[in-house]
């Protein structure tokens, strides 16, 4: 029976919707726009300026260690160490500038810190064939522990003679009142998205999580890789 074109566009909208209601990611967005209006409405601080602008900064900072995640997953492993590297970098960060640093110097050694210790699990996993379990379970007490001694056990309040940058760079709003870190979370997500849909590092990232046994077997420098990630 031949098929006509108003079946094959009816098939192929039923197809789009059948798949729209079954993802996970559709569902979530639903749960979280009932919660607002919910919010919205039974309270009257929710829908304030103020309190979304608390909200969305505040997430970010999940989110964005959480971009950094996705490429850790989809390989098959797992980072319990994120939240402590996080500590950590901020710590060097606050201590740095605190010494009398600018913000400049505060950022790059933050952002050394962080590459280090991403160099040294990746080489255990990778090169040492640690499980990324164990590695990053004991990353999370070190870098804990040298967040407290690098700070002496002690709040870091004072930020040298660039502390106004950096609390407007983490805590401003310089594009219609959008909280910076919101703008940074969508430029990140942008840039991990093209990385994993378009380049040949995510489809190599793709591959070992994949099976990385073949992955291996067709040419993908899977160690090198997993270091990177």
């Amino acid at each position: 029976m031949a098929v006509t074109l108003d079946q094959t566009i009816a098939q192929k909208q039923h197809t789009l919707l059948t798949r729209v209601f079954a993802s996970q990611t559709f569902w979530v967005v639903i749960a979280v726009i009932l919660a607002c209006l919910f919010l919205s409405v039974a309270t009257d601080s929710f829908a304030t300026t103020k309190n979304l602008y608390n909200i969305t900064r505040n997430i970010t900072f999940v989110a964005i260690v959480a971009l950094g995640m996705t490429f850790v997953i989809i390989t098959g492993g797992i980072d319990l160490s994120v939240g402590s590297v996080l500590c950590l970098c901020s710590m060097v960060l606050a201590v740095t500038m605190h010494a009398g640093y600018g913000i400049e110097v505060g950022i790059a050694a933050a952002i050394a810190t962080a590459l280090i210790i991403g160099a040294f699990n990746g080489i255990l996993i990778a090169y040492l064939g640690f499980p990324p379990f164990v590695v990053t379970l004991g990353m999370l007490s070190i870098a804990r522990s040298l967040a407290m001694v690098a700070s002496n056990n002690t709040v870091v309040f004072q930020f040298g003679p660039d502390h106004d940058k950096l609390l407007a760079l983490g805590g401003g709003a310089f594009v219609f009142g959008i909280a910076n870190p919101v703008l940074y979370m969508i430029v990140l997500a942008l840039i991990t998205g093209f990385v994993l849909r378009w380049t040949k590092f995510g489809r190599h990232i793709f591959a070992i999580g994949g099976n990385e046994h073949a992955a291996t077997l067709t040419g993908v420098p899977v160690r090198q890789i997993k270091v990177a990630v």
